[in-house]
């Protein structure tokens, strides 16, 4: 039992559940294959109500809070569903356009990416950035009643798809203040890249964006100039928790599916589970998954009453990410020589975990935010 969920976000994990298995597990191989997710998935999720789920019932929400989000983490997490990037589109543009956007903008945007009909992105990494937000490169300047973007990004997920980019820049490139502009598909000068090649997460579309003079109406800026490093600090705490509860639910379901794997499975007239290094190697992986679980409740806990500081979610996504990536890698020494054939729900979520120690931060960035607390 986990005192942090309530009754009304485990009905909702039935719903979930039940969409991720019918119409996401049976094509997943598919979409992997394909590089991208057909647009259709994500309409057919609008209809469920799965999309941005904190978002206002004014808006077509549900109005749901972050136990509700954290539920569809966690089945996405289940079923290593990666191509889906419904994620990022819900717990993180839907929440910047929610916190810093207008009422005109809230109306414009929130119902078209509830219902799926627009997918958005957040588009901060560039070339050669990494990390290092303050050495962004990508320009803002007003002119007149619009804004001018000037830049490129990489690595951004649902780029393909995008019907809309929150755009991170700076107005002053002397300047270590950054600036927040969303810009629609469409819009004259926005162009997307080739669909990047990736060990992991393949079926999640990623692409480079790029912005050429592209003239933005200023009623597109997200909030107020010079504003954006603060806002983007605001929300992640959240963005770094997300990674934590997801591998959090990813070591729980895969210690499931090894446990009754080395079970069935019979090496020199024994079960793989009956070797003594086998049990004891998934006995310590059951009691890291259970601390690790309870340190992600507690976290979650303190984000759904909004007390999360920055120090805290930074122990939770390095410490969820290298455990996930530890603890899968051992998962997949015990599936054997089936282990690394990509059937097996082991191998890919071996593969796509890697990035978790990378994106949201790396885990050298993160030691550094904590480090400074010591």
């Amino acid at each position: 039992m986990r005192s942090v969920l309530r009754d009304d976000h485990e009905m909702f994990r039935d719903q979930v559940r039940r969409f991720v298995d019918r119409e996401i597990v049976p094509h997943h191989a598919q979409w992997e294959e394909a590089g991208v997710v057909p647009r259709d998935i994500w309409l057919k999720a609008g209809r469920e109500g799965l999309l941005c789920v904190t978002a206002p019932e004014a808006y077509g929400g549900s109005g749901g809070d972050y136990g509700h989000s954290a539920v569809l983490i966690e089945e996405l997490a289940r079923a290593n569903a990666t191509a889906v990037g419904f994620t990022t589109h819900s717990e993180i543009v839907s929440n910047y356009v929610v916190a810093y956007g207008s009422d005109e903008q809230k109306a414009r945007w929130l119902p078209r990416m509830i219902s799926g009909e627009m997918i958005s992105v957040i588009a901060m990494t560039e070339p050669g950035m990494g990390s290092d937000l303050r050495s962004m490169r990508t320009t803002i300047r007003r002119d007149g009643v619009h804004y001018v973007v000037n830049g490129a990004k990489t690595f951004i997920t649902n780029g393909i798809n995008a019907g809309m980019a929150v755009v991170a820049g700076k107005m002053d490139l002397d300047s270590r203040d950054l600036t927040l502009i969303c810009v629609e598909e469409g819009t004259p000068g926005f162009a997307k890249g080739k669909k990047l090649e990736k060990i992991g997460l393949r079926g999640q579309d990623t692409s480079e964006l790029f912005f050429d003079e592209v003239r933005v109406p200023a009623e597109n800026l997200l909030g107020e100039e010079n504003q954006g490093f603060r806002y983007l600090s605001h929300q992640l705490a959240w963005e770094r928790l997300i990674i934590a509860i997801r591998a959090a639910a990813s070591i729980e379901s895969l210690l499931e599916e090894t446990i009754t794997y080395t079970r069935e499975r019979k090496a020199f007239g024994q079960t793989v589970f009956d070797y003594q290094n086998t049990r004891f190697s998934l006995a310590a992986a059951k009691a890291e998954a259970t601390m690790l679980r309870a340190f992600v409740d507690q976290c979650l806990d303190e984000v759904m009453r909004g007390e999360l500081g920055s120090e805290k979610a930074a122990m939770a996504k390095l410490v969820g990410s290298e455990m996930q990536n530890r603890l899968l890698d051992q998962f997949l020494q015990l599936h054997g020589g089936y282990g690394f054939m990509s059937e097996y729900k082991v191998s890919r979520a071996w593969v796509d975990a890697r990035v978790a120690r990378i994106y949201g931060g790396t885990s050298e960035i993160m030691k550094e935010i904590i480090a400074r607390g010591l």
